[in-house]
């Protein structure tokens, strides 16, 4: 399945999920803010691309990272028939797994 994806500034983006497949993407506008499990969140602009695995690791962020300007990307994700393409995951597992998330630049987490 492949997507666009608009978010509007300051929009934080789907909530933490997973994909079944792996999913590859190319930001066409803006800048997303962009965080995998074990990864430090950064920011792909306009002309990068991003991937991620799928499985069991949680994509925590994929947020507009402007305040003052819309944010497009295309996403084509894979999956097994019969699956849904997200699937969000409820606290208690995000509490389970904290230790697997890189530490925030704030210091939280």
């Amino acid at each position: 399945m492949t997507l666009i994806v608009w978010r509007e500034p300051g929009d934080v983006g789907a909530p933490p999920h997973r994909h079944p497949g792996p999913a590859f993407g190319y930001v066409t506008e803006g800048a997303v803010l962009f965080e995998l499990e074990g990864e430090p969140e950064r920011v792909i602009k306009s002309g990068e691309t991003f991937w991620e695995p799928g499985g069991d690791v949680i994509h925590y962020q994929d947020g507009n990272a402007l305040t003052d300007g819309r944010t497009e990307f295309i996403v084509t994700m894979m999956c097994a028939p019969g699956q849904p393409m997200l699937t969000l995951v409820e606290e208690e597992e995000l509490a389970q797994r904290a230790h697997l998330r890189a530490p925030r630049p704030d210091g939280a987490g």
